[in-house]
């Protein structure tokens, strides 16, 4: 049995990484990983069961980073306004900082395996960002609505604008950059769009 090498595991992790944001997860494969990481096709094995292991890793490594990231000075508790303002904060940090980790993530979403990814993720998030939701209709600062229709409002248009950033432009080919003063000024249409 060969033995692990914490730097040949990080090579694998950082240039699947690379490879599924300019590639997708079609382009993927083991042999173009194992080229690019510098390792042979074998050494993968000794990390990883295979590919789909590989990237529910990096998947679970990624959404505890980003988990973690909109969690800070947030609590459930808070009105649903600041609550929301502090998570559209955290989160816009996060992909700002991150941009290939954020593309990973959208690559991701829009696979077969955005099923799966979400079996494995703790419900800690889940039940916070519930407990928030479930104060802010309690206290009749938010419309109730499914869960699908309250994520599409509250943060799509947030990562929208990150997207339009990162990408240096939007919709017609027009240059756009983000701004705090662009964000606060969606939020409170967002808040609108929300209010019961």
């Amino acid at each position: 049995m060969r033995t692990r090498d914490e730097n040949k595991q990080q090579s694998i992790r950082e240039k699947a990484l690379e490879m599924i944001v300019q590639k997708g997860l079609d382009g993927f494969s083991m042999q173009k990983l194992a080229k690019a990481a510098g390792v042979s096709p074998a050494t993968f094995y000794i990390y990883y069961k295979d590919k789909e292991d590989l990237i529910m890793q990096l998947w679970l490594e990624e959404t505890k980073r980003m988990t973690e990231e909109t969690l800070k000075n947030f609590d459930p508790a808070m009105s649903f306004r600041e609550g929301l303002k502090v998570q559209w904060i955290n989160r816009a940090r996060y992909c700002m900082k991150n941009p290939e980790k954020m593309g990973f993530l959208e690559q991701l979403r829009h696979s077969a395996l955005w099923g799966k990814s979400f079996k494995l993720v703790g419900d800690d998030f889940k039940k916070v960002m519930s407990q928030f939701v479930a104060n802010a209709i309690k206290n009749k600062e938010l419309v109730k609505v499914p869960v699908e229709v309250y994520w599409s409002i509250a943060f799509a248009p947030l990562y929208n604008l990150v997207k339009f950033h990162i990408s240096g432009g939007s919709v017609g080919g027009n240059k756009f950059t983000f701004s705090e003063k662009i964000m606060m000024e969606t939020l409170e249409l967002v808040l609108k769009a929300l209010k019961p």
